[in-house]
């Protein structure tokens, strides 16, 4: 079935499913919230776990990347957004970057949303994910999309937040909607309480450690259980922001009396917000309604409560219990591995950088948490401790409290209210050889800094502490007595999750061939023995916000933090296959590239899809992909084949030790052994030549013919505009 004008999206790859008929169909909550912004379906349909539904979010936000949305949304040849008030701009990524350039880039997408009448926060204002919950974008029972990896933290006040990409990004300032596959629904229970000292970012250190064989993977969680109504909302908007590294599109905590008073609050801080004091709000008529968080919408929320059928279905349930618990540091360089604090901590691992910042654990408790830390100490020598408060509002509550002036006093290095180091951008990365110990998301190889540097991850309270003693370490707080054993907490999984790597073949329906599709992609196999292969591997993040820079010269840096020869390699490859021309016009030459599981994981920037393709490489084999980057693929015309059973083989017979995360058994990065395959996509099946002159053969997942056209359109983008243009829409 062919994508229509309105949208109806069928079958993208494998199995696939519109949304499901029934009188009474059992939902999650998840799968409730999305039910209320799906579009054009069919009356009676209820929505569930692996239905393919275009939906109308509520709100989408985009943040420095605006600009590359905005040339794209004109490219389409759209001049009119449908739905202004659906838009959110904030900046905040770049912000310590005052060049002409950058502050051209930001006066142009301040311009760009006065003239459309989109809400606007300028660079200082704060984190775009902390000040859509602060502003009610991110709000209780609603579905609210970024073009960013870390919507899903807007979970920690009970919304959906998924992230979306630049290319789904334009096509909602067009159409007001995007087409949206609801992930499999994985329950995970939270019992117990925490021991004093244990935070929620301990929670998802641990459940990203211990949970680490990808359970969530591509899932959308629903958090469970008693454990929860401990958990503050700052503790839950950690803990739902990290289920991004964890995996997930979407972690979603129940609305409940925590949520309820967290609003309450919010609701008089907005009331006085306008006042210089509070004693002045009783003398002056109020200030006007705030437009998403106020009286009538607090009352309509309590009134209408939305939770989980009883017999809900779930692809997987999760259990941890909090109660046995104790502090948890991840990485080195890897949120999948964790490891006690006390363990670390006896190994004196000396660290020359700290930070306090990010979206993650940089509201007002993790400052003063930090705070409570740092008063009466100084950074130790040696050490430089970079500290950025998640919002304007946040820091104002920081200093209001006096925390933020005994961490400068202490020796912090105040930033700016923004992404900075956490992204890679800025004054403070890491440089060649240090170690740093971080509270925000994301630990991988070069993320922060050199590639060559050690990132851990950590609460507030041990950050700090580190930063005192120069070494990874707790607080002088924490009472070894009050914590439960050292070593791995209770987890266990009551349900195992299916595997649906590779059940697409197996379910796959006949697909037809489009006109000006290829039947086959044919060329050299290069493997990557690499499993969790993240975006900064394959498009490092000092590029992607340089707008300007073109499709060469992506193609000369991709993949330059996993192997910096890998560019130069398909680019000779490229170069041989040019002087051989194409065996028939429905055959797609190229480098076809061959990794593990979890292929992509990381960050929502298309250039890590766009560079491989403007490489060479027009088909990427895996054995799984994160989804963001498979949207992306989707999106920019770079076609995703699951095979376990291909990687399976090469990494017996080519990886070292024959394990994936080693390299060859030659020591390099990138295995080049004369293989070539071709891919028949639409049949679902893989012919790879092996060096041996055997020819072996995998069968694998069609591409459906949704696929195909975004293809032939060259990707979301081409197709949006021949919508836009069959519709005589402006």
């Amino acid at each position: 079935m062919r994508i229509s004008a309105s949208w109806r999206i069928s079958t993208l790859t494998g199995s696939r499913f519109y949304a499901t008929t029934a009188t009474r169909v059992p939902q999650t909550i998840i799968e409730k919230v999305v039910q209320r912004y799906a579009v054009d379906l069919p009356q009676g349909k209820a929505v569930r776990a692996g239905d393919y539904v275009m939906i109308r979010p509520e709100h989408v936000m985009t943040h420095d990347n605006t600009g590359p949305v905005i040339s794209k949304f004109k490219s389409i040849g759209a001049t009119r957004v449908h739905n202004p008030k659906q838009l959110v701009f904030t900046l905040d990524h770049d912000v310590q970057n005052k060049s002409p350039k950058n502050l051209a880039k930001y006066a142009s997408i301040e311009a760009f949303a006065r003239q459309h009448g989109i809400d606007f926060y300028p660079a200082g204002r704060g984190i775009g994910h902390q000040v859509l919950v602060e502003e009610g974008y991110a709000f209780p029972n609603t579905l609210t999309v970024a073009s960013d990896s870390h919507s899903n933290m807007y979970g920690g006040v009970g919304a959906v937040g998924t992230p979306i990409v630049r290319t789904d990004a334009a096509a909602l300032w067009a159409t007001g909607k995007t087409w949206w596959q609801v992930p499999r629904m994985i329950k995970v229970e939270l019992k117990g309480k925490l021991a004093p000292g244990v935070t929620g970012k301990d929670v998802i250190v641990a459940l990203c450690g211990y949970f680490n064989k990808d359970e969530v993977l591509n899932g959308a969680i629903e958090f469970a259980g008693d454990g929860i109504s401990a958990l503050s909302v700052d503790e839950r908007l950690t803990i739902a922001n990290m289920t991004t590294e964890w995996g997930a599109l979407a972690g979603v905590f129940p609305v409940d009396d925590v949520t309820l008073d967290w609003y309450e609050r919010a609701l008089k801080r907005l009331e006085l917000r306008t006042f210089s004091t509070p004693a002045l709000s009783a003398s002056i008529p109020p200030p006007p309604e705030h437009p998403r968080i106020n009286r009538a919408r607090l009352d309509a929320l309590r009134a209408d409560m939305i939770r989980s059928d009883p017999d809900a279905a779930y692809a997987s349930h999760l259990v941890l219990d909090l109660s046995t618990l104790v502090p948890h540091v991840s990485g080195p360089n890897s949120v999948k591995v964790s490891n006690p604090l006390p363990v670390l901590e006896s190994k004196h691992i000396p660290i020359q950088k700290a930070y306090l910042l990010s979206c993650t654990n940089a509201r007002a408790s993790d400052i003063a948490a930090a705070a409570a830390v740092m008063k009466g100490h100084k950074v130790a020598p040696g050490v430089e401790f970079y500290v950025a408060a998640a919002s304007s509002e946040v820091q104002q509550d920081a200093e209001k409290q006096g925390d933020w002036e005994t961490l400068v006093a202490a020796g912090a290095k105040p930033l700016p209210s923004g992404c900075g180091p956490c992204i890679g951008l800025g004054v403070g990365l890491l440089q060649e050889g240090e170690v740093g110990i971080s509270a925000t998301n994301r630990n991988y190889k070069g993320r922060m800094g050199h590639p060559n540097a050690q990132a851990y991850l950590a609460s507030p309270a041990v950050v700090a502490a580190s930063a005192i003693k120069g070494y990874i370490a707790g607080p002088d707080s924490l009472d070894p007595a009050a914590l439960p054993p050292v070593g791995a907490p209770t987890f266990s999984i009551v349900t195992p999750a299916k595997d649906g790597a590779s059940s697409a073949a197996e379910a796959a329906a006949e697909e037809p061939v489009l006109p000006g599709f290829p039947s086959t992609f044919a060329g050299p196999l290069l493997f990557a023995p690499q499993d969790n292969l993240n975006t900064d591997a394959l498009y490092p993040g000092k590029y992607t916000y340089q707008d300007d820079i073109t499709l060469e010269r992506q193609a000369e840096v991709v993949m330059e933090n996993y192997d910096p020869s890998f560019a130069a390699l398909v680019a000779s490859i490229r170069k041989e296959q040019e002087r051989t021309p194409s065996p028939s016009s429905d055959v797609k030459q190229g480098v076809v590239l061959v990794s593990g599981y979890n292929f992509g994981t990381g960050s929502s920037r298309e250039q890590a899809a766009t560079a491989l393709k403007a490489a060479g490489v027009p088909l990427v084999i895996a054995g799984s992909f994160g989804d963001i980057f498979k949207r992306n693929a989707i999106n920019n015309g770079l076609v995703c084949i699951e095979s376990p059973e291909l990687v399976a083989d090469l990494t017996r017979e080519y990886a070292k030790d024959g394990k994936r995360g080693a390299g060859g058994m030659d020591g390099e990065l990138t295995v080049n052994k004369g293989h070539n395959v071709d891919v028949k996509v639409v049949e679902g099946r893989v012919e790879v030549r092996w060096p041996t002159g055997e020819t072996r053969t995998y069968k694998v997942g069609r591409v459906g013919a949704s696929v195909q056209e975004l293809w032939i359109c060259g990707g979301l983008e081409g197709y949006v505009l021949k919508s836009i243009k069959e519709a005589g829409a402006p």
